[in-house]
């Protein structure tokens, strides 16, 4: 035999070994495939017990044997089968976090966003080992973040508890996670601090501190490490002191939220060097200074610098911003002129920049080369026209320039592409020339026009665009016709223009106007009856037209109207009963040739000068300039009956001319010696006249207003100094009561001794024993009422300027301060009762004083009824709080 041969005790053992083997294998496959379904099988349960532990919601119904639990809504599971994901967003779970959802060993991945959990934060969850992500936002979680918050997974990457309820500091051991990349703490209630630690977190991308109110601290130089920092919001966080140099280290840094804060000193050069920033929010803090003219975040896309104190002008590098699409640079002190680079910008869509002291021209360009949608430029020193282009790629939604010195017309909106337009604002300039009828045909969409003091003309369709919802286009040459038609027109001024014919007769197609001004025009015809249609006007000025005819019945039907002026026409017949129902806060009739008695329900102080002007109005009670009416039996209407009356009138005036000589003839013979009653000065401040230097100037020449309670003077001391105060003399019908007399004086000497810049000061107190006269500092612009409702200064005011938003809110500050010195400040608060326009009196420069604070309401005697209410305070007006204070 050639071959070799095979042992058989060899090969039986080789047998041997390989089944063996084989047979541990499986024995090893079996033991494995026991514990994995041993393992599903543990997980499965509980997660069952987790669905009975989160009773409060529904939505885990289906968790249930039925299926495997690898396929229930929510849970994920790893390719070996075992659970690394838990997904329960928005489920109404109001039960805590139970420390067994850890016996889910490779549990990864956790979220329970937007619950009702109301909770401590779950320490329970430090058991999960192999936790990254944990999501807890926006649930109720209570207390504080544990110092030991570093005992979580230190694999962790994502921790979120935004949008709940802690409390306390951020804290420190929180720098320990060395994994983290996203921590988002914002909307809380933190109070306490945030760590320099945090600057350890060097692998973090998203840093959200916002909407916390945190113990003020700046912002530590540490922030500076996080060089992996892609996103750092922290707006209103109450961070004072200047932005960190060390943020130069941020390269990765894309998105930079600071605003709403107390920052202050510049902005540093280094952040306009941030290749990577695409947004920048700055805004609403206190920051000063120019900004850097080297700008390397060419990768810009949003930049919001608003309300700051920011100065010089804005660098030309901000037109290589190619990717810029918001400049906000609104509320500052910026100025030169607007770079000629910004409009080639290709996608810049929203520019404001209003409220600073940009003067020159804008670039001609705008709105040639971007879809450009919000342009702002008011409240600056701009001259020139607007641009021609600006709606050239048809996105042009809002375009606000008002208080400006622009001039020129506005060809821009006779083009095609204007049809995008819903809000122009240009008022308070010098445009000129036509407002286009073009504009109320293709701008469909058309909200808003405040067009009003500049020099334009032009007339208005019958029909205007369907979405208007304010037009004022008030100080302008408008002519023709008044619009009829505007369904969603609310606010419409259009006083001292040129406009004429009819007011229409049918108004149902402007129901929901609230303000109709239509005053210092050529209106002819009578005030229509269809102006019931208007059921929630709230004012209603006619004021100086040519309109005649009876006023209409309806306008006493019209239940929201406060204001009504129909003054200077040549309206006649009576007043409508009607009226009497309504509660004015102003109403002028006056100037016009109205007759009959007034309604009942007018007839009182409050509109004592509202009928003024109408020689055949009468009143049945008192009431300045309005004659009593007779109440007669008979009416006389023949000639023979007016020829006894005038025979009569005569000789009756006969017969009183004849007692009056007869009286001086006796007087002369015996003359009486009539004392005045001698008068006492009680100073407040230092003054430097006497009584004598203002009792001999109460004339009719010096007089400047009358109310209710008195008559004010303009009196103007000219002794060895020069000054003007303002004296008012209280209405006194009889003599003061003692214990009236005493508080009045006890009150005098209280206000005598406030010492505020918002307050009138009052000099001093003439009085005698028939008389009051309270001596003030004379504020040369009037009242807050005069600016507010008469659209003028006073005759002898220096300034004839607009009265701009500005003022307004400088006047509202300045009153504020006043009552909360009065409130708060003062030894004995003092209570106003009778807080109004007309109360608020201004000096040269517009500074806001409070003023009359119903002293004369202390001279009545006891019993007497005021002259207005029995309240304190003026007609129809109650002050806020309590009634009785």
């Amino acid at each position: 035999m050639g071959g070799k041969e095979t042992n058989p005790i060899v090969h039986i053992s080789s047998t041997l070994i390989l089944n063996k083997i084989l047979f541990w294998l499986q024995l090893l496959l079996i033991s494995k495939a026991t514990t994995i379904a041993h393992a599903d099988h543990q997980e499965q349960r509980i997660l069952l017990r987790l669905r009975a532990h989160w009773s409060s919601t529904s939505a885990l119904s289906s968790w249930s044997t039925s299926a495997p639990h690898c396929q229930w809504p929510g849970v994920q599971c790893d390719n070996g089968g075992f659970v690394n994901a838990i997904s329960v967003p928005n489920m109404n779970i109001t039960q805590s976090v139970p420390a067994f959802i850890c016996d889910l060993n490779n549990l990864s991945h956790l979220d329970l966003a937007y619950n009702n959990i109301a909770t401590g934060f779950p320490t329970g969850l430090y058991r999960c080992s192999s936790l990254q992500y944990l999501d807890l936002s926006q649930n109720y979680f209570v207390g504080e973040i544990p110092s030991d918050i570093d005992k979580l997974s230190s694999r962790l990457t994502h921790l979120d508890l935004s949008d709940n309820n802690f409390t306390g500091d951020v804290p420190r051991t929180i720098g320990r996670i060395k994994s983290l990349q996203f921590l988002h703490l914002h909307d809380n209630h933190l109070n306490g601090s945030f760590p320099a630690e945090l600057g350890q977190l060097s692998m973090l991308q998203n840093l959200t501190l916002a909407y916390n109110h945190f113990a003020s601290q700046s912002i530590p130089d540490e922030f500076g490490n996080m060089k992996s920092l892609k996103y750092l919001w922290m707006s209103e966080t109450q961070v004072t002191g200047e932005i960190p140099e060390s943020f130069k280290n941020l390269n990765e840094l894309e998105h930079l939220d600071l605003a709403m804060n107390l920052l202050n000193g510049s902005i540093p050069e280094s952040i306009w060097s941030l290749e990577k920033l695409k947004r920048i929010y700055l805004f609403d803090n206190k920051l000063s200074g120019e900004i850097s003219s080297e700008i390397r975040a060419t990768s810009l896309e949003e930049i919001d610098v608003s309300e700051n104190n920011l100065n010089g002008s804005i660098p030309e590098g901000f037109g290589n911003l190619i990717n810029l699409t918001k400049l906000f640079m609104f509320y500052n002190e910026l100025s030169g002129e607007i770079p000629y680079g910004i409009a080639f910008l290709p996608e810049l869509y929203d520019i404001r920049l209003f409220r600073n002291r940009f003067t020159g021209v804008l670039p001609s360009e705008l709105g040639k080369h971007s879809k450009l949608r919000n342009f702002e430029v008011s409240d600056n020193r701009i001259s020139g026209s607007l641009p021609e282009g600006l709606c050239t790629k048809e996105a042009l939604n809002s375009v606000v320039v008002f208080n400006n010195n622009f001039s020129g017309e506005l060809t821009v909106f006779l083009a095609d592409e204007c049809h995008t337009l819903s809000n122009i604002q240009l008022y308070s300039n010098s445009f000129s020339g036509e407002f286009s009828l073009k504009i109320w045909l293709i701008a469909v969409n058309l909200t808003t026009v405040l067009i009003h003091h500049n020099l334009l003309s032009g007339t208005l369709p019958d029909t205007l665009p369907r979405s208007l919802t304010r037009l004022e286009i008030e100080d302008n040459l408008f002519s023709g016709k008044i619009p009829s038609s505007t369904p969603e027109l609310q606010v419409l001024k259009a006083s001292n223009n040129r406009f004429s014919g009819e007011i229409p007769t049918v108004l149902t197609g402007m129901s929901r106007l609230l303000n109709l001004l239509l005053d210092g025009n050529q209106i002819s015809g009578s005030i229509p009856e269809g102006i019931s249609a208007l059921k929630s006007l709230t004012e209603l000025n006619l004021k100086n037209n040519r309109l005649s005819g009876n006023i209409p019945p309806e306008i006493g039907l019209l239940p929201e109207l406060k204001i009504i002026d129909l003054s200077w026409n040549m309206l006649s017949g009576p007043i409508p009963l009607e009226m009497g129902n309504l509660k004015f806060n102003s109403l002028n009739l006056s100037h016009n040739q109205l007759s009959g008695e007034i309604p009942l329900q007018l007839q009182n102080q409050a509109y004592e000068q509202s009928f003024s002007a109408n020689p055949d109005l009468c009143s049945s009670k008192p009431i300045v300039n309005i004659i009593l009416c007779a109440h007669r039996t008979s009416s006389i209407d023949n000639k023979s009956s007016r020829r006894l009356i005038i025979i009569f009138l005569v000789l009756s005036g006969f017969m009183l001319l004849m007692v009056a000589v007869i009286g001086i003839l006796i007087g002369r013979r015996q003359p009486d010696i009539v004392h005045e009653p001698p008068w006492k000065l009680t100073p407040f401040q230092k003054v430097d006249f006497t009584e004598a230097n203002i009792i001999g100037k109460l004339t009719v020449d010096n007089l400047i207003g009358k109310g209710g309670s008195g008559e004010v003077y303009r009196i103007d001391i000219s002794n060895h100094t020069s000054m003007t105060v303002a004296v008012k003399k209280i209405w006194n019908t009889g003599k003061t009561d003692w214990k009236m007399e005493k508080a009045f004086e006890a009150e005098v000497k209280i206000l005598g001794e406030i010492r505020h810049a918002n307050i009138v000061k009052l000099l001093c107190c003439i009085s005698n024993a028939d008389s009051k006269l309270l001596v003030y500092e004379y504020m040369e612009n009037g009242s807050l009422d005069q600016w507010l409702h008469q659209h003028r200064a006073r005759p002898d005011s220096k300034h004839n300027e607009p009265f701009n938003w500005p003022k307004r809110l400088g006047i509202a500050i300045d009153a504020a301060k006043g009552l909360c010195y009065m409130h708060h400040q003062c030894p004995t608060p003092v209570i106003h009762r009778d807080m109004k326009s007309s109360n608020i009196l201004l000096d040269s420069e517009f500074g806001a004083k409070i003023a009359d604070f119903g002293l004369a309401r202390m001279l009545l005697k006891a019993g007497e009824p005021e002259s207005a209410s029995a309240m304190g305070g003026t007609f129809g007006y109650m002050a806020p709080g309590n009634s009785s204070s």
